[in-house]
This record gives C-alpha cells, sequence and structure tokens, in this order.
C-alpha cells in the first residue's frame, strides 16, 4: 500500500555508548551524546544525551525557547529543576519526563552533578532564542 508520507527515507542506525560519547555542542554548560537519529531519519528529527557540568551558573539561568515542532526531555540520572512559564517550577527527577510545547518559555534553574537527560526533537535543526531579562 502506497503511503501519502513525504518523509524521506530513514535508515538503520545504533549508537553505543563509548567513553569518547559526549562531546561540546550547543551550549557550554553540557556535553552531548548524539545518538545518530538526526542522519537516520535525514533531519526529521534528533535525539542525544545531555551531560550537565556542574555547577549550574547565571548562563544556565537564561528564560529561552526552541522553534521546534516537537520537543520530550527524559531524566536518565539526577534531577533537574526547570520552570515553564506559566506551568511553574519543577524539580524533575531520574524518571521524569516532560515535553516542552512548541516556544514555551523556560529555564533551567539548577541541576545535580550527575544530572543526565535525553531529548527528542522535531526537527532536528532548530533555532534556540534566548529572551531579554525582565
Amino acid at each position: 500500500m502506497a503511503s501519502a508520507d513525504k518523509s524521506p527515507p530513514q535508515s538503520f542506525t545504533v549508537s553505543h555508548l563509548e567513553s569518547s560519547s559526549f562531546a561540546e555542542g550547543l551550549r557550554s554548560y553540557a556535553k552531548y551524546r548524539d545518538l545518530g537519529i538526526a542522519a537516520a531519519t535525514k533531519g526529521l528529527a534528533t535525539a542525544q544525551v545531555i551531560k550537565f557540568v556542574p555547577p549550574a551558573t547565571d548562563e544556565v539561568r537564561q528564560m529561552h525557547l526552541h522553534n521546534v515542532q516537537f520537543q520530550m526531555i527524559y531524566v536518565l540520572k539526577g534531577w533537574i529543576k526547570t520552570e515553564m512559564v506559566g506551568h511553574g517550577t519543577h524539580t524533575m527527577k531520574a524518571g521524569s519526563c516532560w515535553i516542552q510545547p512548541p516556544g514555551i518559555h523556560h529555564m533551567v534553574h539548577d541541576y545535580s552533578d550527575d544530572c543526565e537527560v535525553l531529548e527528542i526533537v522535531l526537527p532536528a535543526d532548530f533555532e534556540t532564542v534566548t529572551l531579554p531579562k525582565g
């Protein structure tokens, strides 16, 4: 049966944890492990493990938004304290999962020294906008 879906064809991929799996990325206070999803989906989606670098600084505590279609975060280790405008501040612990709706204003207040999260975002290439204070 033919599909009306115009998404690019996807390819098989696998990502194994190696000691060199984490690298510099979008933010200086985090290390990123690309899981290969962006390449396998031709940019339809991305998935990465983010390991936060302690301590949380003022660079972390900036209100921002992401121009995305979908963003889900799952805490793998530790905890992270986030604020979602209109939804308050929440401390998410290992096993917590949330969706950040497109364009929601949010910020990270703090995180544990061992904090790691899995982030899944559509599309793979998205813009982050830092919002002015106040």
